[in-house]
């Protein structure tokens, strides 16, 4: 399991990173004429921030799994996983069709991320 989360940490730090880069430099371009291009570059950005801080924190969870027997360890790297995909997946979405309905999804994937820090409130206490 260390290894699975320390790969998903590397795979997501690696696309936050790329998508960031392209919504700084290809995708501005492309929105700078839409009337709500702003707007969508600024949800961009919020999806590639908590992209990466998540990734971090998967990384995190990668090395608490190997040095606790608490399932906590691994659930919180499940919500991690899940709010990535459904907190910044819809940001990016959004950006790219405009449908702002998908907005609906990114207080989910909030609490996703909600729950696995608190996962790994709980494996805190759970060291030895």
């Amino acid at each position: 399991m260390e290894r699975l989360f320390l790969m998903l940490a590397g795979a997501n730090g690696f696309l936050a990173v790329a998508l960031g880069a392209f919504g700084a430099h290809g995708l501005r371009k492309t929105l700078d004429g839409l009337e709500d291009g702003a707007q969508r570059l600024a949800w961009w950005e919020t999806a590639a921030q908590y992209h990466l801080v998540h990734a971090v924190a998967l990384g995190l969870i990668a090395w608490l799994v190997g040095r606790t027997t608490s399932q906590a360890a691994a659930a919180g790297g499940w919500f991690f996983c899940a709010g990535i995909l459904l907190f910044s997946g819809s940001l990016y979405a959004m950006t790219l069709t405009g449908i702002k309905v998908l907005g609906a999804v990114v207080p989910v994937g909030g609490v996703f991320f909600l729950l696995g820090w608190a996962a790994l409130m709980v494996t805190s206490f759970k060291l030895s």
